[in-house]
């Protein structure tokens, strides 16, 4: 039975003036699977992970997003808010949360794509606004119980340590109820032990949430272990794609990103 797609990038270039940050790259990420993005500094990665999202517009190429309903939407033709509303969420390198705000508001503030009320509704406030209100609450509340925050829900999102703040960042992205989910550099900045739970976190919330999943990573033991597929580019273009153990063992790969040892 032939895997069904939720994500297809096609031909993608992005030119910004005379740089070509990337290269008629192509990319799938099936239903269930965990693909993985890897390459050098300044090989194109997050430049791809911004036309995914809509917040760069392909200069040729199309990205395709299948909705579990099987709709397919065109990415470039979408506003960046349109494409969170169809299902995809995304976590940042430099991890952007509303510091002043608190753990819980910074996921219920993510619930905004997910509601009813408009602006008549929050300004007068009628009975099924309030029971929306409530429910964003409590469904806000039970992701920061899932990711361990929920003693923290009150605490300000700038006061969290490091891999909190990283958590906090995927509970607000999973508040938008996404079927695909693009995690840019979770494991950046981590120590093993806390890149361990991260790896298994990883798996738990595919698992918990039946989502897909596309990162970006430089840590090779969590990319090799978690990954079902794994795409690596070079200069904005494809150079391999395949299983991490047949992507480990191609040549082009290690010279390009993996290192290889002169010969003595």
């Amino acid at each position: 039975m032939t895997p069904a797609a939720v994500l297809t990038v096609s031909n993608v270039s992005k030119r910004f003036g005379g740089l070509l940050a990337l290269s008629e790259t192509d990319l799938v990420v099936n239903r269930g699977e965990i693909v993985a993005l890897i390459g050098p500094n300044g090989a194109g990665k997050t430049t791809l992970f911004n036309c995914i999202t809509s917040i760069y517009k392909p200069t040729s190429g199309d990205i395709v997003l299948v909705t579990p309903k099987g709709e397919p939407h065109s990415v470039p033709r979408c506003k960046p808010h349109e494409v969170t509303a169809l299902g995809m969420a995304r976590t940042f390198q430099n991890i952007r949360l509303f510091s002043s705000m608190t753990v819980l508001e910074n996921v219920m503030i993510a619930r905004h794509c997910r509601t009813r009320a408009g602006v008549l509704g929050a300004l007068f406030r009628p009975p099924w606004v309030r029971e929306e209100e409530r429910n964003i609450e409590e469904k806000s509340y039970s992701l920061l119980e899932y990711m361990g925050l929920a003693p923290l829900y009150e605490e300000k999102a700038c006061n969290l340590s490091y891999g909190q703040q990283r958590r906090l960042e995927i509970a607000r992205a999973l508040a938008t109820e996404p079927f695909l989910l693009l995690l840019d550099e979770p494991a950046a900045g981590m120590n093993p032990q806390e890149t361990e739970a991260l790896k298994a976190m990883v798996l738990n919330i595919r698992k918990s949430f039946g989502l897909s999943i596309l990162l970006i990573e430089h840590d090779m033991s969590m990319v090799m272990s978690i990954s079902n597929r794994v795409y690596v580019v070079e200069y904005g273009m494809n150079i391999a794609s395949g299983t991490p153990e047949e992507v480990s063992r191609n040549p082009q790969v290690i010279r390009a990103y993996l290192g290889e040892e002169d010969d003595a």
